[in-house]
Order: structure tokens, then sequence, then C-alpha cells
């Protein structure tokens, strides 16, 4: 990994650091996130909280933890509606996989769907700046349809991070596709002191070192 890629791994783990917070939970707790996650791939949802109450003991106190520590977003109801790299509602990055039609949180994540579970995607996004389709077909790190997608760049406004609300509802509103080299160029340049831009392979690799790591046992 090269500094860049380093640099901004590190600055994403201060804002959000999933995996250091997994590792602080109960096995149980652990455990069922990791289920969580799964579950977006193998039934094409989250798991609802009377599947979750079968494989914790106490299920409020772990809603709490997962709550308090960001590992899963919950509904003004209570109810689960994401866990990163994924969510229920209907964002802009759709993704293909295992037969499964399921939503990322951001076009980070949307990345690193791939490498987490060993199966090939199909990201249909869109580029923030100019409104063009994003189609990525990947195995693992391997962009699948280079003639279309090798151009993509991935751009990350470090800026849009707030304590005020969720790293979902902030910072990855705004971890978004743009279409081509000239287009991330002119979006970057736009405010360079809190934009970053990296090409699709940096930015799958990005993904793959942050996400990966959550189905570590």
């Amino acid at each position: 990994m090269n500094e860049k890629l380093e640099s901004a791994l590190n600055h994403l783990q201060s804002i959000l650091p999933l995996k250091e917070r997994q590792e602080d939970c109960s096995k149980s707790v652990k455990a069922l996130h990791q289920q969580i996650l799964r579950s977006f791939v193998d039934r094409g949802r989250i798991l609802s909280r009377d599947e979750m109450a079968k494989l914790v003991d106490d299920l409020e106190k772990t809603i709490s933890t997962l709550q308090e520590k960001d590992m899963v977003v919950f509904s003004d109801q209570g109810e689960p509606v994401g866990a990163y790299p994924f969510t229920t509602e209907q964002r802009e990055h759709s993704i293909s996989v295992n037969g499964h039609r399921v939503y990322a949180m951001c076009a980070l994540d949307a990345l690193a769907v791939s490498p987490m579970f060993k199966k090939n995607t199909r990201i249909t996004s869109r580029c923030r700046v100019t409104g063009s389709p994003v189609n990525i077909e990947q195995s693992g790190n391997r962009i699948l349809n280079p003639d279309e997608a090798a151009d993509v760049h991935f751009g990350i406004i470090w800026g849009a991070e707030s304590s005020e609300t969720s790293c979902a509802d902030s910072l990855c509103m705004e971890m978004i596709f743009l279409r081509d080299t000239e287009t991330a160029r002119y979006w970057v340049m736009a405010d360079p002191e809190n934009r970053e831009i990296f090409n699709l392979q940096e930015a799958i690799e990005f993904g793959g070192r942050f996400f990966v790591p959550l189905l570590d046992s």
C-alpha cells in the first residue's frame, strides 16, 4: 500500500474505527455483527430484530452496544437499517451480489463488498458531478470491465465528518464516484484542503483494507 492510501486508511479508521470497536465487543456481539453483514449477501437483507434475538442472550443490551459504537444503524423506531458497508436505504450505490440487489452506504463501501465476501459484484451508481452512469464489475480486487470502468475515480470530502450524527449520515454521503480523471481533477480543485481522489484500483484496495478484517474470526 502506498503512502497516500496508508494515510487515508488511518484517517478513516480514526473517524470510524469499526474493527477496533468490533474487537472491543463480547464474542457473541462480534459474532452477531458478522452475521448481520453476511445476511445482506446471503439473504439480500439485514437480519430482523427477531432473528437477532435468537443469536444473543440480551437483545436490547446488544442493540445498545451496536448503536453506541456506530456499528449498526437503527431507525428512530429501533429497527435495524444498515451495517457498514450495507444499508437498506435506496442510496445511489446499488450492488448485485449472490443473486441479490443491495445498497451500499457509500462508493467506498460498494467497492469493498467483492473483496469482503469473495464474490463477483456489479455496482450500479452515478458520477456525483455529471450524473453519468457508473458501472463497475468486480471479482475481489480485480476490475472485470476495465474498458468501461478503468477511468472511474473515487472521491471523499473529509470535512463532511460530523460528531453530531452517524458516519452513515455524514461522511458516507460525501464518498462518491467520479466518472473519469478530468472530472475528478475538476472536483478536487474546488476544495483541495478537504477533498481527496483515488483511482479505481486504489479505491478498491482502500475499501478492502478497511472492511475485510470485519469478517476475521
